[in-house]
């Protein structure tokens, strides 16, 4: 979400943001927090929990849940991404694989995005990145 954090900057200047580290294991795929920090009255907030590209959802599920123990209510939490991967059967239409994981665990949550892709396109990084 870091890349998104500017623009988010930009439009709403006196924002207070909190940050989330988490990453997958490379062999389980789990995902593992890191490190977490939140405005001290997070609990009273809505809360966009920024995610560039969702996929499989499993971070940000395990990100919600981290914002859970602070105590967020998850109907205050929206989350934003930039493009979402579809789904491989179509019983929920347009919904990414990832979302879908998200609002089984979290059925309260708010989840916008601005595409629904057929895979995660992998350049976004590079671009931001400048690793092309």
């Amino acid at each position: 979400g870091e890349a998104m954090e500017q623009g988010l900057r930009d439009c709403c200047r006196s924002i207070r943001i909190g940050k989330i580290l988490i990453q997958s294991d490379e062999e389980t795929q789990r995902a593992k927090v890191y490190y977490a920090k939140f405005p001290p009255d997070i609990y009273r907030r809505k809360v966009l929990l920024m995610y560039p590209i969702l996929s499989e959802g499993n971070t940000v599920t395990e990100a919600v849940k981290v914002l859970v123990e602070h105590p967020v209510q998850p109907s205050v939490i929206i989350l934003l991404s930039l493009l979402s991967t579809l789904m491989a059967s179509s019983d929920l239409c347009c919904l990414s694989q990832g979302a879908k994981s998200i609002i089984q665990e979290f059925p309260e949550i708010t989840i916008l995005t601005t595409e629904v892709h057929p895979v995660a396109p992998t350049h976004f990084g590079q671009k931001y990145f400048g690793t092309d």
